[in-house]
């Protein structure tokens, strides 16, 4: 009987941690990233030149570099040349090595006449739900 018993804890220890590890290994992982907002004023007359560098920036980020985890771009409605990013990165280091790449430099280089002003803001994710498939 305590031989039953002994089996059934051990077993529910590892069922346990079979369901946590996964919870403990994501918010791991959360507390590394490095999260940032970069607020960008854009010349108006620039603005269509800019938001096709963005875009093929952003891509090739996501698509060449593992550590670049999520971009979101967007324009306020009433000044659509206000431009804000939401940035993930797996942490520091993959930011890093983001600002050092060919595609990253190009995009500074093309755009460092268009853009006004740049804030770079770091912030912490208190959040975040995405439907799945979107």
């Amino acid at each position: 009987m305590l031989r039953l018993i002994k089996s059934y804890i051990a077993l529910m220890i590892l069922v346990i941690g079979a369901i946590l590890f996964p919870t403990i290994k994501a918010l791991a992982q959360e507390k590394s990233q490095m999260v940032r907002l970069a607020k960008i004023k854009v010349d108006p007359a620039q603005l269509e030149k800019y938001n096709e560098a963005l875009k093929q920036q952003m891509t090739a980020a996501i698509h060449l570099e593992p550590g670049v985890l999520t971009y979101y771009a967007v324009a306020d409605k009433s000044d659509p040349t206000n431009i804000t990013i939401l940035e993930i990165y797996a942490d520091t280091a993959a930011y890093n090595s983001h600002i050092l790449t060919p595609h990253f430099k190009k995009y500074k280089d093309t755009v460092k006449d268009m853009v006004k002003s740049l804030e770079l803001v770091d912030v912490s994710l208190v959040g975040s739900a995405v439907k799945p498939g979107f």
